[in-house]
């Protein structure tokens, strides 16, 4: 997995964006209220892609509200599309009603670059994912793609993860067992009631729980008997983050400590 120590050169964009160490600056008059920012970042992330990927793209949907606004700018870029393989039922439609082909992962093999949305996103560009319920095959869908990237506003930046209850997808006959494990990792479970995943399966959100060692706490939750999958992207973080803030989209890659024992 590539890793960056620093940001990567600007990407020129366009409809009206500049790009100047590392912020995209808004359109004169623009609003900055949180669906005007989920679409300049879709829009900034359509610009990375079309820049950075040769035509014939394979190409990774997510889910949620902000991945639902980057679906809508794809018929720019309509021609170049290959394949797209979307991480929940509700992309693949918006994509079909669209006009975009939809296939199954394992009929296009590896993916050129998978965009989607954060709940949280850390400096090391590790996320919690899954409010939307999608967490299993989002993870899955990352796993394939040779490039992550990440799209969201401001607010998904934080220090340490956490206070976004982290999303478990759990097979039903295991809940309370499950329940009971994440109890014991110093968390508060609560099963999301009426929520069924695409999998059939259930979803336990985890509260209270402040997450400093991502990478071991997702490791952790998925051995427990019972787990399909946990919203921890850590194991396969994003490659770059692209924030809409108000001064305009915001990009940024993963910073890492020092190892100590060096």
């Amino acid at each position: 997995m590539k890793r960056h120590s620093a940001a990567q050169a600007p990407t020129r964009l366009s409809r009206g964006y500049t790009h100047s160490s590392g912020i995209t600056k808004p359109l004169a008059g623009a609003s900055v209220d949180q669906q005007v920012l989920k679409e300049q970042v879709a829009e900034a992330a359509l610009e990375r892609v079309a820049a950075r990927h040769s035509d014939r793209l394979l190409l990774g949907i997510g889910t949620g509200t902000t991945a639902e606004c980057f679906i809508r700018t794809l018929p720019a870029i309509r021609s170049r599309i290959e394949a797209t393989v979307a991480s929940s039922e509700r992309s693949a439609t918006l994509l079909e009603e669209l006009g975009l082909p939809v296939m199954d992962l394992n009929s296009v093999g590896p993916l050129d670059v998978y965009v989607d949305g954060a709940d949280e996103a850390n400096a090391q560009l590790a996320l919690i994912k899954g409010g939307g319920a999608a967490l299993t095959r989002e993870k899955i869908v990352a796993a394939a793609s040779e490039e992550f990237i990440c799209i969201a506003d401001a607010s998904k930046r934080v220090d340490v993860l956490g206070a976004f209850p982290l999303p478990v997808e759990v097979i039903p006959m295991a809940r309370s067992h499950v329940a009971r494990e994440l109890f014991r990792l110093g968390g508060q479970p609560v099963w999301r009631e009426g929520v069924i995943t695409d999998n059939h399966n259930l979803i336990l959100d985890i509260h209270g729980m402040a997450i400093d060692d991502a990478v071991a706490m997702e490791a952790r939750i998925n051995q427990i008997a019972g787990v399909v999958c946990n919203g921890l992207f850590a194991l396969r973080p994003a490659d770059v983050l692209l924030v809409g803030t108000s001064q305009g989209v915001e990009e940024f890659t993963p910073t890492y400590s020092p190892d100590v024992s060096e």
